[in-house]
Formats: C-alpha cells, structure tokens, sequence
C-alpha cells in the first residue's frame, strides 16, 4: 500500500512496552506508523530508545493482532460484533454468580494492565462489581516479595524506595539486570547511560547475579553468588555491620523501631556461616558490606533475581534493611520514594492501619493472600478440585498464564475442561485466550491514550507525561477504557448504560471523600459543581484530571493556579519536570506506629526457615536453573513482532563450558532439562557468562500449543521454561513462585 508522503506527520507516545516508559516521537504516514525515535525533548527519557520502542509500528501493525471479537459458536472462536460480545458475557456471568457465588469468579491481571491508561483505571471497578476474592496476578510470579515487605516496613505496600540513581556514590544491585530489562520497579529511562554517568563521576557499581550479566560486565565488582540464597548473602552483611559496629540510621534515628532486635536476629548468619551456602567467600562478603558502610551514599536494588528465590520476601526485606541501618534510606544518594502527581497529597505524619497479610486463604491448598491476591501458582487447583467455591468463569485481562505460571499444561487442561464460561481481554490468541469464550482485543499503541500511573510512583525522578492517542480509533475497534467500562457494566447488571457510568460512579464515589475530609482542598464544596469543572474528551480523561488536581502538586481546584490539572498537563507535550526526589520519611509512613517497623512480627516468625537454610552446601556436581532477561522482549509479549526477534532473544539453555564437559553436552545440540514438573528438550549454549552450577532458560517461550494466531512466535516457538515448575515452591509471606535456583538434571538428548 502506497501512502502520500505529503500526509507524513510526527506524533508524541509515551512507550508502554516495558517500564522505563520513554517518550517516543513517531512518524505516521496516513494512519500508520512508520517510524519511531526517541523524544528529545522529553523531560523524563530525553530522547532515549531501545529496541522494543523503535519496533513499536511493527506491534502496531501485527497481522495477527485481532480487531473484533471473537465469541465461541458451536465450539468455534468466530468474528462477532462488540454489542454481541458484550450481550453474550452479560447473559453468563451474572446468572453463574447468581447460582454459585461471587467467588465462583476469578480474575486474571497481567502485567501489561500496569502499561496501559484502562487497565490502571478499570480493574478495581470490575472487582467491586464482582465482589470477588478470587485475583490472581502476575505479582506473584515476580515483585510481590517487595510488595510485602515494603508492606509490613513502611504499612503501604506500594511505597517502594527507589535508588537515587543520579547522585548515589555506590550502588549494590542483585538480582537485576538493567541493561537488558531496562529497570524494574525502578522506572528509569536509559538505565545503562545512569550506570555509566554513575562510574564518570567517580562512584562504584557492585552486581551480585550468577550469570555475568551486561550489566555485571560494567560493575567495578561482580560477585556471582549461587542462585537462591541471596537472603543469606544479605543478611551476612547486616551480621557484619553490627559485627564491626558500622550501623548508622542518620536522620531517620527517631523514626526507625525494632534496630536491635534485627541485630540479634543476624547473629547467626555471619559471614563464616553462609559463604559455603552462598559459595562466595566470607572476606567477599565482609568487603561488600564495609563498602556500603563507607561510600558517603549509597543505594541497595534488589529485583526479580532475588525476589523469585525460596526467600525472596527476606531478601527484599534485608534491602532496606541495609538501606536503613547505613543511613541511605530516605535520603539524596540513597534509596527515596517518589511522589507521584496522582498520589493522595502528603498529611501530616500520623500512625496508619499498617498492612496485613493473610486475611483469607485459598480454597484448595491455604495459600495466604497478600495484598489483596492468591498465588497464580494455586489458580489451576482452585479450577479443577471439586467443591463449594471452585472457580467456574475466569475473566482474564491482559494475561498469559498458561505460559507464564508453573506447570502450564495442568492449567490449560483446567482451562479446556473446568470453566464454564471466560473473557480475555486480549490482543492476541494465545495460549491462554485461545479458551476463552468471548475475547475482547484493545486497539494497538497509537491508538491508545497513556499515562503511566502506576511507573510514576517507582520514578526514579518526579514527573508527570501524558500521551492522547497518536493515531484516530480505527472504526471497527474500540478503545481500551471503553472496553473494560462495558465488561464492569456487563457484569454488574448495568448492561446498555453508557460508558462514562462506570466513571462517573468513581468520580462521585471520589469526590464524595474529598469533601468530607478536612484536609482537602475541596473540602465542604458541593461534589457536582466540583464535578461538572472536570475537562478531558473521556471518562478516562476526567478521571486523569481529578486525580492531577487533587494530588501533591495539583491546583486544587482553584486553590493554587500554579497547580497541575489536565489542561496545563496537555499544554506541555512534552512533560513537566516536578524536581529530584526527596526525603519523606515520616509522612510517607503508614505503619501503625507511625515508625519503620524495621523487624515485623512475620518476617521474624519467618527468619528459622533461612537459618534452616545455612546447611545448604552445595553438591559440585548439581545443577540449578535460573532465568534470564532480554532486551527485545518483555515475558511472552513481544515474540509475535518479527524485528524483535534474532541476535540473543533466542530460546537456549546457558551453561557453564566445565559443566557442559562434564555432561557430554555440546553447543548448539540438543539436551533434556528435567525438574519437578518434568522435562524439556532445548538447544545448549555453551558459555562462561553463567557461572558454574548454574543453567539458564528464559522466560516467555513455549508457543507450540494449537488454536493460537501467532505466526511470527510459532514459527520460532522456543520451549516454555515454567513447564519445569510444578508450582509447589513458593515463597511463603508472599505466595510468590519459586522460579529462580530451581534443582535440575540435564543431560544430552539420547
């Protein structure tokens, strides 16, 4: 197809395909976009790129993505329009809550919802509506440990210190490669140039990771731990910094409890005691925590390395615990937390109800929740076992579990034969979708309004972008908000009310709040006139602008005209810097003692597993399993787009040449991979960039099952890594899956 070139224009979009969240400036030709950079002129990415972002016209334009529905006919995934699709739902799921209870829903996140404007905005008026407890989310196959210890430190699990990238003298990473996955829970566009500025101005970059990762091959230090045991590795340098009396909260002395009762927790764990455990050398691990104790700042990231290990809630747990003790949390060089622009504007300090877990289990196997979810890992039991409460309808929005949870075949034979009635919300037919009985699919990126509400709040500087669509609603799709509005309609007994219903209701439920507190800048004003001010084209929009008015640096509604709302947010297309971050610390606390609870009641009555776990020595002969990132890809999303795919994004199994000898393996041959839920075969890769011991597949392959529609991914399809999990590993406080130092067997393919 020809285009004019006379129609060539460029447009703004904030880049929603991992969490650095760059502005972009595309070029579109007619309706398409046919080209992609960075904006230079972003106050947040400054022009910044990485491949995922320059390929996003080929995302856009995936013959494979679908346009309409599908709702299933005699059997059949078949072309439907949207009011049928949403009659169908309308007409199943109310009636089946109606006969079996509004547990006999479960709800699905996954995380693209965090890279979209609707799936931030929707998901918890869907689950008001549903009145369900049944949520399982892509959380607990990743960062929920850090949730719920920054739950039971700070009393919000949401309040997250980031490292203060731009001025830290050292930073100590484990577990985290952000060269190639650009940052997580840490949105920091152009992670690597951070690094590298890190090192010009004179600081020091330590990795501790058991592959030597990208970003291990630019540390001053990397120590290659053994996977799974991070928490003794960190726990080690506390034991030292009371050991050698190098502890030192600095200013947040008065508002940190429970100090002493962290140092006779780690009495045990000295440096002697874990080495063998960890097979780093006691002196190392001396030296790691005398660095952090002496650098005049310094910052302490923990990501999905040691949060997907056996005590990965422990780990993320002793990351402020060091943050802490070294006087680095909730300070300039440190780790600080951000302000969002759509945050609750800061209160004075006061004790808050602080966080539990717990509060309800799992029907089949009692897995507590946490924050609200049950381990995905339990989402096939909860299917298939036979009982008052069985999940019978699943409403899946942006998600893939069959190839992203444990054991995917016992959840896709769940999906075939134990569910009654699905909805996926989905761009795609995949793995998962493919069972469902009415699928929903989002319009493509340039089609869709951004903001990132839930990234500005794990900034790593304070800002605020907003993106409207690049690209007008092609006629036959509907835009995302619009979407998810109709399903809370759909299965609320609202079926055929407008949209903007579901809006408003937030909105009056909102400002109903606002002007009974005394604290907000609304206060004691009539909630329509407050209302019936809100601008924006959508009900999305509107929402966006109470939020920005009402936030940390909003106008208030006429309070401060300096203030943001979405009308002066529109007017910089570009962004609007809101400074560095900043110390927070006591408002930022919600504890109920209004303090740093720096040694909770759970993670104590959690501390004799790890000790259980100083018996470890390590067989020399025994083989674990690790994942790995890529740069040109995002879990199981990306593999459809055909520019991502090639040079490292490949599906191999990494392994160590003196272990590859040892084995008879050989690279570029075949071997079979077996753990607790069985076997895979899969081509080796022979390398020193893991060390050994060590094996590593990615994560996000496996796309070989029939009834999908995605060419470009079946044509490579790689093998599926939790295939290997039969989902019995868990992390006890946080249900999170163990997917990091899995025990393995590999041998050559007979």
């Amino acid at each position: 197809m020809s285009h004019d070139p006379s129609s060539s224009r460029t447009a703004l979009r904030i880049c929603p395909l991992c969490e650095a969240t760059c502005g972009l400036s595309l070029t579109i030709e007619g309706t398409r976009v046919t080209g992609a950079r960075g904006d230079r002129d972003d106050v947040f990415s400054k022009g910044f790129i990485c491949p995922k972002g320059a390929s996003i016209g080929g995302l856009d334009e995936d013959p494979d993505r679908l346009r309409t529905p599908l709702v299933r006919r005699n059997g059949v995934l078949t072309e439907a329009g949207w009011d049928e699709a949403f009659d169908v739902i309308a007409g199943a799921l109310p009636a089946l809550v109606a006969e079996h209870g509004p547990q006999a829903v479960g709800v699905v996140l996954g995380n693209p919802n965090v890279h979209t404007m609707a799936g931030a905005l929707y998901p918890s008026a869907l689950l008001a509506a549903l009145r369900t407890r049944a949520l399982f989310t892509a959380s607990t196959l990743d960062q929920m440990p850090k949730h719920v210890s920054s739950g039971l430190l700070f009393g919000d699990p949401n309040s997250i210190p980031v490292p203060d990238l731009d001025h830290t003298d050292h930073l100590l990473l484990i577990g985290a490669n952000p060269l190639e996955s650009n940052g997580s829970l840490c949105t920091a566009p152009d992670f690597p140039g951070k690094l590298k500025a890190l090192r010009r101005r004179g600081g020091s970059l330590t990795v501790i990771d058991p592959r030597r990762t990208r970003t291990a091959r630019l540390a001053d230090r990397h120590v290659a731990v053994r996977p799974g045991t991070d928490a003794l590795l960190l726990a080690a340098m506390t034991h030292v910094l009371f050991e050698e009396k190098l502890t030192g909260p600095g200013a947040l002395a008065d508002h940190v409890q429970g100090i002493d009762e962290v140092g006779e927790a780690v009495r045990d764990f000295s440096p002697e005691a874990v080495a063998a455990a960890c097979d780093v050398d006691a002196e190392t691990i001396r030296t790691l925590a005398r660095e952090l104790a002496a650098a005049p700042t310094a910052a302490v990231y923990g990501r999905i390395g040691s949060c997907t290990v056996e005590h990965g809630t422990l780990a993320s747990w002793l990351v402020d615990v060091l943050n802490t003790l070294t006087g680095n949390l909730d300070r300039p060089g440190g780790a600080l937390f951000p302000l969002s622009a759509t945050a609750r504007a800061p209160r004075p300090a006061a004790p808050g109800k602080g966080f539990a877990l717990g509060r309800w289990a799992s029907r089949v196997s009692g897995h507590p929740e946490a924050k609200g979810e049950l381990p995905i890992s339990a989402l096939a039991e909860e299917i298939a076992t036979p009982g008052d409460g069985r999940i019978r309808a699943l409403i899946v929005l942006a998600a893939n579990p069959v190839l992203s949870a444990p054991d995917g075949d016992r959840l896709d034979a769940a999906l075939a034969d134990g569910i009654d009635f699905m909805v996926s919300v989905d761009p795609y037919l995949n793995e998962t979708s493919r069972h469902a009985d009415v699928v929903l699919p989002p319009p493509p990126p340039s089609q869709s309004a951004h903001f990132d509400f839930a990234f500005n709040t794990l900034a790593v500087r304070n800002q605020v972008r907003y993106t409207r669509p690049a690209v007008p609603l092609d006629a036959d799709r509907m835009d995302e908000a619009e979407i998810l509005a109709r399903l809370v309609l759909a299965v609320s007994g609202m079926h055929g009310a407008e949209p903007d219903a579901v809006d408003t209701m937030v909105i009056d439920r909102t400002l109903g709040k606002a002007v009974a507190d005394p604290l907000s800048p609304v206060h004691g004003r009539n909630p329509a006139d407050v209302s019936a001010s809100l601008t924006g084209r959508t009900g999305a929009e509107r929402r966006l602008d109470l939020m920005l008015r009402l936030g940390p640096y909003g106008e208030g509604f006429g309070t401060d005209p300096e203030g943001l709302s979405l009308e002066r947010l529109l007017a910089h297309p570009h962004g609007i810097d809101l400074g560095p971050l900043a110390p927070r610390v006591p408002e930022v606390l919600t504890t109920r003692s209004g303090r740093v609870e720096l040694f909770p009641a759970p993670i104590a009555a959690d501390l004799p597993r790890l000790r259980r776990a100083l018996d470890g020595r390590a067989d020399p002969d025994a083989l674990v399993l690790i994942g790995r990132r890529h740069l040109r890809s995002n879990n199981s999303w990306l593999h459809n787009v055909a520019a991502l795919r090639g040079g490292t994004n490949v599906c191999t199994l990494q392994i160590h040449p003196d272990d590859a000898r040892r084995l008879g393996l050989t690279d570029g041959a075949p071997a079979t991979v077996t753990a607790d839920g069985g076997a895979l075969t899969v081509p080796v890769e022979v390398t020193d960039g893991v060390r050994t011991g060590v094996v590593s597949l990615p994560h996000g392959w496996g796309h070989d099952r029939p009834g999908t529609r995605m060419s470009v991914a079946a044509a490579q399809p790689g093998v599926n890594v939790n295939q290997l999990l039969d989902g019995s590993r868990l992390d006890p406080l946080s249900g999170t899956a163990v997917l990091n130092g899995i025990p393995v067997t590999v041998a050559p393919l007979r």
